[in-house]
């Protein structure tokens, strides 16, 4: 097992990436065979510098084998792994549903979905926040907007995981069910884009293919490619965005009681949230050519990592960096990413969160964990929040 993968790491890497920036800022991996980027600027500037960091995955990544390399061509995660001009157009069909208008009208929904998650626990007075409630209600909110059944939800959660743990391969864990819950989802969503090229409705995937249809410009495997991206994307993260916001609250009482007393903090404290413990902790990016970083020369073709979890935490960023201040200001992280391939999402993700602690605020008082047992991380490096968060509160 890569030491990238132990539970412990997973659980809290922010004391490997201090000695990390502090010491080896760019370093290269040999066991993994790509380089690693834990400085602010330095992970801003892989992110968002496209004339010499490609999204896609590059030719002579040796640690890859055949099999992932087609993995990774299957799944098509054809936003995030493109380069302008493709993914300019790309991104410019399907922005449109995630302006910040078209989210704002989601936001009555999202409440409503919100209340009725939790409205079967509030006679008991315990919940798992995972489970219960922060993996449902964005899995629901892509599921209406997309138009697919949100009943279908536990295949969904079981694809996602899947998915977001194939990135593991990259580390010598290669898992054959990854490859499978693509095909499984790939086939699902190919059926509900037949149905909708001769029955289109009011949702995301019909829009998609009225573009397909008006351009000639978006395939088949662009739509199949984007739905699968939401799916995973869209939700993986948001749970996580809801479940690390309320761990991190809890440990620091004094700030939920402020955010109670004051409830116009909630942006405020999300954004700390995505800072102190960012949801995605790590992007791919792939040298276009010979280029040198902090110090480090690294060669075309070459695999690279930039830790956003570690720049959020970057001391010459942010004064105090381990310290969780809901009224920090300003706050420059880039827990979304940064330049043309920041989160298409970040409008609904934000929106999601806010509801939701909003939400647990009003309907879940005195909020606390059931026990103080070690929490299961997620799966996936790439990721960062828990398996299940147990928990109890009282009127």
């Amino acid at each position: 097992m890569s030491i990238l993968l132990t539970p412990e790491l997973l659980r809290n890497p922010y004391p490997m990436y201090d000695q990390m920036r502090a010491g080896q800022p760019v370093a290269y991996m040999e066991a993994m065979k790509f380089w690693s980027v834990f400085g602010y600027d330095d992970v801003r500037t892989v992110l968002s510098d496209q004339a010499r960091f490609s999204s896609g995955h590059g030719h002579e990544a040796s640690a890859e084998t055949a099999a992932q390399k087609s993995a990774q061509a299957n799944s098509g995660f054809s936003l995030i792994t493109t380069d302008p001009p493709r993914h300019t157009m790309l991104r410019s069909l399907v922005s449109r549903a995630f302006t910040p208008k078209a989210v704002a009208a989601l936001e009555p929904r999202i409440e409503q979905i919100a209340n009725e998650l939790l409205a079967p626990y509030i006679q008991s007075g315990k919940v798992d926040l995972i489970r219960d409630f922060s993996y449902p209600l964005p899995v629901i909110v892509i599921a209406e907007l997309l138009g697919i059944p949100s009943e279908d939800r536990d295949r969904f959660k079981h694809w996602s995981d899947e998915v977001v743990a194939s990135a593991n391969a990259v580390i010598g864990e290669v898992n054959p069910e990854s490859q499978q819950a693509l095909m499984e989802m790939h086939a699902y969503f190919r059926e509900i884009i037949a149905k909708r090229r001769i029955h289109p409705q009011d949702d995301l995937i019909s829009a998609l293919l009225l573009a397909e249809e008006e351009q000639q410009q978006l395939s088949e495997h662009d739509i199949l490619a984007f739905c699968s991206l939401l799916l995973v994307a869209g939700n993986e993260t948001t749970t996580n965005l809801i479940g690390n916001a309320v761990l991190t609250l809890l440990e620091h009482p004094e700030q939920w009681d402020q955010l109670r007393q004051d409830p116009q903090l909630l942006p405020s404290a999300i954004e700390e949230v995505l800072r102190y413990r960012s949801p995605v902790q790590a992007m791919f990016r792939t040298a276009k050519e010979e280029l040198e970083i902090g110090g480090q020369t690294i060669a075309a073709g070459s695999r690279v990592v930039a830790w956003i979890g570690s720049a959020n935490r970057d001391e010459h960023k942010f004064m105090n960096a381990h310290t969780f201040d809901i009224t920090r200001n300003p706050n420059p992280h880039i827990a979304f990413g940064h330049g043309i391939h920041f989160c298409l999402g970040a409008p609904l993700a934000r929106m999601e969160a806010k509801v939701a602690l909003r939400v647990i605020l009003d309907r879940l008082p005195n909020l606390q964990r059931i026990n103080q047992d070690l929490l299961q991380p997620a799966r996936g490096f790439i990721v960062h929040g828990v398996e299940s968060l147990p928990l109890r509160f009282h009127h």
